[in-house]
């Protein structure tokens, strides 16, 4: 049962916005003051007329239109995104998969055109984008696949380890990035910068330079990508990170 589902069912029911719109229920409604949207699986549902949230459900629970705690634990996340980490070569070694409700899970080919549900060995684990890596002097590092894509678009070489703030550095990941200039783009949040001083300690003295990029933060923006949602450019970047080079984080040295 979604938002969608109810209001068909209900008199006046349409698509409206991110949302829907219906005739409320549970009093006399001749225009449709009942809003209700899908987030993270669930139904949430509101009465721009004044009646009581828990009225509203259980009336929708009396017409049979309200999906039960069961019928929420059987919807299967959906993937809406697949991140291909492959060696040198172009070869798919595994796959990040990003899904709604939001979370994250890795696979494995199978050989058979299909999937293992299972990560790779710590050992075998590489960088996003490894080869353009490769061929780059100069990589961002974001903290995730999707600012990784954000910053290919605007015309930037970025990579990013698997699994997010909390997961391993390895020194295959140090070693990719050796003399190379490497621009770290931590998001704006505590394990974001421990994450960036994890890895600014791995790379100090193989990389060429560590740049840690603090003045995107200024203007109260979580990550790169809403930074550039917020209006920003690649010109405007690329002068940040010439008055940027620091050899220690906000709070301490590296």
């Amino acid at each position: 049962m979604t938002a969608a589902d109810i209001a068909r069912a209900l008199p006046k029911g349409r698509k409206s916005g991110a949302g829907y719109v219906a005739c409320c229920p549970v009093h006399e409604d001749h225009e449709p003051s009942l809003s209700m949207r899908d987030a993270d699986g669930k139904v949430l549902v509101h009465c721009h007329a004044g009646c009581p949230q828990d009225a509203v459900i259980a009336k929708l629970k009396d017409l049979g239109l309200w999906p039960e705690p069961e019928q929420q634990a059987k919807t299967k996340p959906l993937v809406i995104a697949e991140y291909n980490y492959t060696d040198a070569g172009g070869n798919v070694l595994y796959q990040v998969c990003r899904t709604t409700p939001k979370g994250f899970f890795q696979r494995l080919p199978d050989g058979a055109g299909g999937w293992l549900k299972r990560g790779p060995k710590d050992k075998d684990k590489v960088l996003y984008r490894i080869r353009e890596v490769l061929e780059s002097p100069i990589v961002f590092l974001p903290e995730g696949e999707k600012d990784c894509e954000r910053l290919r678009d605007h015309g930037f070489v970025a990579t990013c380890e698997p699994g997010g703030a909390n997961s391993r550095w390895f020194p295959q990941y140090t070693e990719a990035l050796t003399d190379r200039s490497v621009i770290i783009c931590p998001d704006n949040d505590r394990p974001g910068w421990e994450r960036a001083k994890r890895i600014a300690k791995a790379l100090l003295g193989k990389a060429a330079e560590i740049i840690v990029l603090d003045d995107i933060h200024h203007s109260g923006v979580k990550d790169i990508s809403d930074w550039f949602d917020a209006g920003h450019s690649e010109c405007e970047l690329l002068n940040i990170i010439e008055s940027s080079f620091v050899d220690q984080l906000p709070g301490g040295p590296i």
